[in-house]
């Protein structure tokens, strides 16, 4: 063997036992930690246990090689929390302040490059997951657009380390100028990190489009086969209007999505539609006509533009769910058998839906992809695993001021403690971990 494979086996050696994680307990409670601030329900066989309070607006939690948690609080910035043998945090520190991050936090597959996003800049340090420090800030990225969907979610490509994904939403309900992916807004671009130039790629004009026609896609993650999954934030305030009459719609319409989009070292320039096209809910909206759950359509039809132009143009989703449920974010479990979304909770809906926990059962198919059980028209793809009893009473002044729980952050436990979700209501930022039937 050759010295540089010989060099390079070893390093592959070190970082897979770095990143070796050893088991934790869950505990039923921790000491100092108080009680839930709003209640839910988990589904049969799940327990549920706060295991962080007194954050500001949790967004983001990840996992460094040796088993800390990394937290986004919302414009605070970012947190590590160590955990002692009873499985409870026994430290926390801040790790980065200030600079305005909201929301975006990635590190390398290694473990030795932490990346975090504010609205209009990504940045990375030299992270050690051994001092808990960070070292050696840059700009990766910058001069990304202010507007309604401050929030920039960042993935590090698996596959290939040196590519991050970067996205950025709407800046309006219709923003009519992302039918262009030059506008440089509801779309996700990818950037090669080893040629970024001094002071940062401009996110505009340079990087590539993995996709665009994406009004608000919040959340991405990888499968195993490395294709990403994304889960989108669609319209508010809808109407339709067909041969001179209008009729509201906003009620159940348009759907919230899920995405395949693609495996981002192959895909490129894909559309899914937005600001034009957008996804059927409920099909009882659209008498007279064979739209379905998971049908495209346009909020106003034409002799030149027609529900079946958008059914032509842009690709489909893979999974829709409940208008208004606001996904969050989303992640797989061990196996990919299922994934697991945030529903962030209605704030122009009555009754409120979303404020919980689902759980989206996936299959590997022959062909070895990996794909959602139910069809792409089912109204009934995933399964509540935690909710506010009530959705219907529940309230959102503004994106986080709410009386229930507005969820966001999900991320599985390396230490094998179930699936840890945040928390971003204003009131107080929480950690909880919820762990499944055994």
């Amino acid at each position: 063997m050759r010295l540089l494979e010989i060099v390079l086996a070893a390093a592959a050696l070190v970082g897979a036992v770095n990143a070796e994680v050893k088991p934790l307990p869950l505990p039923k409670s921790c000491t100092g930690v108080a009680s839930a601030r709003f209640q839910l329900a988990p589904a049969a066989g799940w327990s549920v246990t706060k295991i962080a309070g007194g954050l500001k607006q949790v967004r983001t939690v990840i996992w460094d090689t040796e088993g800390n948690m990394l937290v986004l609080q919302n414009t605070k910035g970012a947190s590590v929390h160590t955990f002692g043998a009873d499985g409870c945090v026994n430290s926390t520190t801040m790790l980065i302040s200030g600079g305005g991050l909201n929301h975006g936090l990635a590190l390398s597959p290694d473990g030795k490059t932490l990346y975090a996003s504010s609205e209009t800049t990504v940045y990375s340090w030299d992270y050690n997951a051994l001092t808990r420090t960070t070292s050696n800030q840059k700009t990766i990225v910058k001069d990304m657009a202010r507007g309604i969907h401050s929030s920039r979610t960042l993935m590090v490509v698996k596959k290939d380390p040196r590519f991050i994904l970067v996205q950025v939403g709407s800046n309006s309900n219709f923003d009519m100028p992302t039918a262009s992916k030059t506008a440089g807004r509801a779309i996700i671009k990818i950037f090669d990190v080893s040629k970024a130039p001094t002071g940062g790629y401009s996110y505009n004009t340079q990087g590539e489009v993995f996709g665009y026609g994406l009004r608000n896609e919040i959340g991405f993650a990888e499968d195993p086969n490395g294709v990403v999954w994304g889960v989108e934030n669609s319209g508010d305030d809808f109407s339709r209007t067909e041969n001179g009459q209008r009729r509201d719609i906003h009620k159940d319409n348009p759907a919230e999505k899920l995405n395949n989009l693609g495996d981002p070292l192959k895909t490129r320039d894909a559309f899914y539609g937005y600001p034009t096209c957008f996804t059927v809910w409920d099909p009882s909206n659209f008498p007279n006509s064979a739209l379905k759950t998971g049908s495209h359509f346009v909020p106003a039809p034409n002799a030149s533009f027609t529900d079946a132009s958008c059914n032509t143009l842009a690709l489909p989703p893979r999974l829709t769910f409940q208008a208004h449920s606001a996904p969050i974010a989303n992640t797989f479990d061990s196996t990919a058998s299922n994934m697991y979304v945030t529903f962030h909770g209605s704030w122009n809906r009555q009754p409120a839906t979303g404020f919980k926990v689902v759980q989206i059962p996936f299959t590997k198919k022959a062909d070895g992809s990996y794909d959602p059980v139910a069809p792409a028209d089912s109204m009934k793809g995933y399964n509540d695993i935690w909710s506010v009893a009530n959705p219907g009473s529940c309230t959102a002044n503004g994106l986080t001021n709410s009386n229930c729980i507005r969820l966001t952050a999900a991320a599985w436990d390396p230490a094998g403690r179930g699936l840890f979700v945040g928390s971003d209501n204003s009131a107080e930022g929480e950690v909880f971990v919820l762990s499944p039937p055994k």
